[in-house]
């Protein structure tokens, strides 16, 4: 259920998925890396959310590795129709956690064939290409060779859909003129407002936007705002800052992660969390706030 006035799906290729999925990254060990804490409990998350109702899960095979596509696999395989399973790739994670860049069209097709196989998928449903220019968010560079060997590999049956994460709005333009982009997934929230204008252009041709990071980057001055507004509402920090999202666009889809039940269900109540416009304007204050 969403709240009133709320669109509670939205498509996502040729499905309709509901705006709520889940994050996969968090299966995973500490820094992303080896191992969960609690592999029966990792299990468990992912069964609930399921059973819940979520038909999109986030994941990549870079996390673990090789971790969250095994731990989705062993929980869910064989897979309800409904589910949306959405990779990435265009890394690779050294001995050391190190996240290293991997995009060369070979890389790209030896990723793809390794989340197949992980997930005991035939095909994927959407690849994101994840773009690394600057580790720390979108960065100019060439995209088009990359683009077009994931635009390959769609044309010979690996893939369904292409998105594109970590891009900068040129990149998002590079990439759709090469091939049907159904998804833009990068760092927005409450205080990171940059891709405001991109968020409003893909609305208007239909595309998805999927943020990641909605609590990520707060200023102490920024937390407190939303605490004092998540207080007033008898909501947590994350529920506000994830209701924000629903309200901002109907073409945002939220993938929050949890290696937690409790904390699986908080996130998506979120979605029956309502909004008033006078609570809305105190919210997009946030975003004008001093980052300091």
């Amino acid at each position: 259920m969403a709240a009133t006035g709320i669109q509670s799906t939205y498509p996502l290729g040729d499905r309709t998925v509901k705006r709520i999925g889940y994050g996969a990254m968090q299966l995973a060990g500490p820094g992303v890396f080896g191992p969960p804490r609690d592999h029966n409990a990792a299990l468990a998350v992912l069964r609930a959310a399921v059973e819940s109702g979520v038909d999109h899960i986030d994941t990549a095979d870079i996390y673990g590795p090789h971790v969250t596509n095994r731990l989705i696999r062993e929980a869910l395989h064989p897979y309800p129709d409904a589910l949306a399973i959405v990779t990435k790739i265009g890394a690779r994670r050294g001995e050391d956690a190190s996240w290293n860049v991997a995009a060369s069209p070979a890389e790209l097709e030896q990723q793809v064939h390794e989340n197949l196989a992980n997930l005991g998928l035939d095909v994927l449903e959407v690849v994101n290409l994840r773009l690394m220019f600057d580790t720390h968010g979108p960065a100019e560079g060439p995209i088009e060779a990359t683009v077009e060997a994931l635009a390959d590999m769609k044309g010979r049956g690996l893939i369904r859909h292409i998105g594109i994460s970590n891009a900068t709005s040129a990149q998002v333009a590079t990439a759709r003129a090469i091939t049907d982009i159904v998804c833009v997934q990068n760092q927005y929230n409450l205080a990171h407002r940059g891709d405001d204008a991109l968020i409003d252009e893909l609305a208007a041709e239909g595309i998805a936007y999927v943020p990641f990071f909605p609590l990520g980057g707060f200023s102490p001055l920024q937390s407190s705002a939303l605490t004092e507004v998540a207080s007033a509402l008898g909501a947590t920090p994350m529920q506000i800052a994830l209701a924000w999202l629903l309200h901002r666009s109907p073409n945002i889809l939220l993938i929050p992660g949890t290696s937690s039940t409790a904390h699986l269900a908080e996130n998506l109540a979120a979605g029956d969390i309502a909004l008033s416009p006078e609570v809305l304007a105190v919210l997009d204050g946030i975003g004008a706030a001093p980052a300091h």
